[in-house]
């Protein structure tokens, strides 16, 4: 091959590289943002339901050995800047050992088709096991197997011949002592690291949450569920306030440990206030977010006037319904007056006792769900169930 047709292949492959790169690091501010600022606002390719890059790095997936996906991404288009310049660094003596690396343009086809198919792997796992599309990192896909085919000498063994020489060169390497020790130190190193990473997810907190809060999360029904108005006490010594949204992920979760909290502690009083994160309600927010909890929010305050506050937010975190027509069909189950629920739903009074909740939510400081409010101590996010046991025990509650 050509001096020139090898430039422009680094020059192509350089362009693609950089885009990637670019890519990976929004990708990565993005699960930053979603995982580790709970006062974040969804960014700018979390769209509706399905395209939402923000739900997609709140979940489990969104990982591997507890490193996210996003910083392995940064990783590869690194490493294939390394190769694009790697014959010149390795004239540089104290980067000498770079000389192992021969074949960079087979290494680099080799790493974009590897990337290519376990991108594929990732992205039907979003489709049909999260059911969301991230477009950032389906651009992600495409653009490693460009890199890859870019790469790749077709007129002599086209990938295949990529992998073998990279295994050969591989091969060959660590049959030099030296190197062969650099390559077990090295190896040593991000095992310890990524054994480190994968035990503490200090960089996946979504995991350790979904680990510790696994009875909350897989629970498809509350077992804990209470019908009425009242959800603890009738004349506690702690009321609790939870700040929800009935379309948040994680709100589910935690209005099930309420219920299971107050079947433990005598004097504890759960109060339930909304705050959708749905700009058709919420005039605080600057984009749509939460589409279908304004709605919902205004079923449970009209559902409260038959008594069944409760019995109506169960089923509104069980099932996240986003219209009216789901709500009622959900509401017929639970003996209500459906004309008279519709009525009072979307009545003045509802509307204006939804945005006072939401106003005294902001006025509180509280823009974020779900938020647990005693007193004047406020948590944001969820906590592992002992935690919440531990907090209300402080507060004053008592253990039945």
């Amino acid at each position: 091959m050509e001096n020139s047709q090898v430039m422009k292949k680094k020059i192509a492959i350089a362009i693609l590289a950089i885009i990637g790169l670019i890519t990976t690091i929004k990708l990565a501010i993005i699960y930053y943002e979603a995982n580790f600022n709970p006062y974040a606002l969804a960014s700018f390719c979390s769209v509706n339901e399905f395209i939402d890059c923000d739900g997609i790095a709140k979940t489990s997936e969104s990982q591997f050995l507890g490193i996210p996906l996003a910083y392995w991404g940064i990783f590869l288009y690194a490493f294939i800047f390394l190769m694009l310049i790697v014959d010149k660094l390795k004239n540089i003596l104290f980067l000498k050992f770079l000389e192992v690396f021969k074949n960079p343009l087979d290494y680099i086809a080799t790493l974009g088709i590897i990337s290519f198919v376990i991108s594929i792997i990732l992205l039907f796992l979003s489709l049909f096991e999260i059911k969301k599309l991230c477009i950032l990192c389906a651009a992600t896909y495409f653009l490693n197997l460009f890199i890859a085919m870019i790469a790749t000498d077709f007129n002599n063994g086209g990938f295949v011949r990529s992998f073998k020489q990279s295994v050969q060169d591989f091969i060959d390497a660590i049959k030099v002592k030296k190197y062969l020790i650099a390559f077990i130190c090295v190896m040593i190193a991000a095992i310890a690291g990524l054994a480190y990473t994968r035990i503490s997810y200090v960089f996946a907190p979504q995991v350790k949450k979904s680990l510790e809060f696994k009875e909350f999360i897989k629970a498809k029904k509350n077992k804990y569920a209470v019908s009425g108005n009242i959800l603890g006490a009738k004349e506690p010594k702690v009321i609790v306030y939870v700040y929800s949204d009935y379309q948040c992920p994680i709100c589910p979760a935690q209005n099930i440990m309420m219920h299971k909290l107050v079947k433990e502690f005598q004097d504890v009083q759960i109060v339930h206030r909304n705050l959708p994160l749905d700009t058709e309600c919420n005039a605080h927010l600057v984009r749509p977010f939460h589409k279908g909890s304004c709605v919902a929010a205004r079923y449970e305050l009209a559902a409260a006037k038959q008594g069944k506050s409760w019995d109506m937010s169960n089923i509104l975190f069980q099932y996240k319904p986003k219209t009216e027509e789901e709500i009622l069909k959900l509401a017929k189950g639970l003996h209500l007056d459906l004309n008279k629920l519709q009525e009072d739903a979307n009545s003045i009074e509802i509307s204006q006792e939804l945005r006072k909740e939401i106003d005294e939510a902001y006025k509180k400081g509280i823009n974020g769900t779900p938020t647990v409010l005693i007193g004047k101590d406020a948590f944001v996010g969820i906590r592992p169930y002992n935690e919440y046991k531990e907090w209300f025990i402080k507060e004053g509650g008592t253990k039945k």
